[in-house]
């Protein structure tokens, strides 16, 4: 191999480029967020992230070249399985205590810390939003129900929308939007949506979502492709237009935010010897 080919394919050795797709990585994440699992953007020039379960309840900041700069000690709160971030224009965070793998969980809750960035020390307080959905009448249900696991969460206009994660056998390829209003209290979650994504049960189920800062785009994240949901009225997202992207991406994608209306930030875990990165992605 010549040698000005060799310097040119470096970078992709070391990076594995071709696992990454169509994404564009920008940063390696601290190897303490390895089980990284929802996030959220601070003007664009830092982020909010939470793990999963059996990791600290505490949300961590990290700037764009993934350094740490930050950490909160979350009270009154466990992770029990932390699965998704969002936040509102006040800059109220949301974190959805929202997994459920086995679909038996009677205690699923969203907290509400304050805008981190204006709080001192390192604990921050958290208010509870218990809900419960709507059309679950055993726990667990049979397989052929496991529609009670959720990864995504966003928010809009004072309500919280949950995007489940699909884990029907036979997989039957839904997307379920449940709102739930987004200040402390117990409640009955609204179904106002069911989208069809894919028949592949890996790929087809959502792991992560966003509403743009413009509130004119929807997207849902799963390993290796993005759903875009344009031009819809109000929260009915299927009204509107769909788009479908396979990112070419081979990693544990699990979480995305919008850093302006066009691009995207997204993460994965550690998973098979890659991931615990951040990406961006443009939308056309």
């Amino acid at each position: 191999m010549r040698p000005s080919l060799l310097v040119a394919l470096l970078p992709c050795l070391f990076i594995m480029c071709a696992q990454y797709g169509q994404l564009t990585p920008i940063a390696d994440l601290p190897k303490r967020l390895n089980e990284n699992s929802g996030m959220v953007a601070v003007d664009g020039e830092a982020v909010w992230i939470i793990e999963d379960s059996g990791n600290p309840d505490k949300i961590f900041k990290v700037d764009m070249k993934g350094k740490l700069l930050k950490e909160f000690k979350v009270k009154n709160a466990r992770n029990h399985d932390w699965e998704a971030l969002a936040q509102d224009p006040e800059g109220n965070l949301y974190v959805g205590d929202i997994g459920n793998n086995e679909n038996h969980r009677q205690d699923l809750v969203i907290y509400k810390l304050p805008d981190p960035d204006k709080e001192k020390g390192d604990k921050i307080d958290a208010e509870p939003i218990y809900y419960r959905y709507p059309d679950q009448k055993a726990y667990p249900p049979k397989r052929k129900d496991f529609r009670y696991n959720a990864e995504a969460l966003f928010y809009k206009e004072g309500f919280l929308y949950i995007v489940n994660k699909d884990m029907t056998r036979p997989f039957k390829g839904e997307a379920r939007i449940y709102k739930v209003p987004a200040h402390p209290g117990k409640y009955k979650a609204e179904l106002i949506s069911i989208m069809n994504t894919c028949d592949d049960s890996r790929r087809c189920t959502i792991t992560g979502a966003d509403l743009s800062p413009d509130g004119k785009t929807l997207e849902f994240l799963s390993y290796g492709q993005l759903w875009v949901f344009r031009n819809f009225k109000g929260d009915d997202f299927a009204s509107g237009s769909m788009d479908l992207i396979d990112l070419g991406a081979s990693t544990q994608l699990e979480a995305v935010t919008f850093l302006d209306n066009r691009t995207l930030l997204l993460s994965d875990e550690w998973s098979g010897g890659s991931g615990m990165n951040l990406y961006t992605y443009t939308l056309d």
